[in-house]
């Protein structure tokens, strides 16, 4: 499913215009990305949580040349699938 079959499927369920699902799906993920910016944590109890991690610099290697180089430390974003969702896909 893509971001357009996300939002009809939005509209149908919720019985409101494509405009107004487009709308409120794109509210949701600046709402939840700003968060994580700030390094919030997102739960939706039922759902999951979306959290920021940090990664630790490491020692990696050039998968062309083989040449070892160093990985910088980041964050990355995840997500963490709620006990009601696990059951539901299971």
């Amino acid at each position: 499913m893509n971001k357009s079959e996300l939002v009809n499927a939005i509209a149908k369920d919720a019985d409101v215009k494509k405009e107004v699902a487009h709308r409120a799906l794109d509210a949701a993920i600046d709402a939840i990305t700003n968060a994580l910016k700030k390094g919030d944590t997102v739960t939706l109890v039922g759902f999951g949580s979306f959290q920021v991690r940090e990664r630790a610099a490491r020692d990696g290697r050039n998968p062309k040349t083989g040449e070892k180089m160093k990985i910088k430390a980041s964050k990355s974003p995840a997500f963490k699938a709620g006990k009601l969702l696990k059951d539901a896909v299971n």
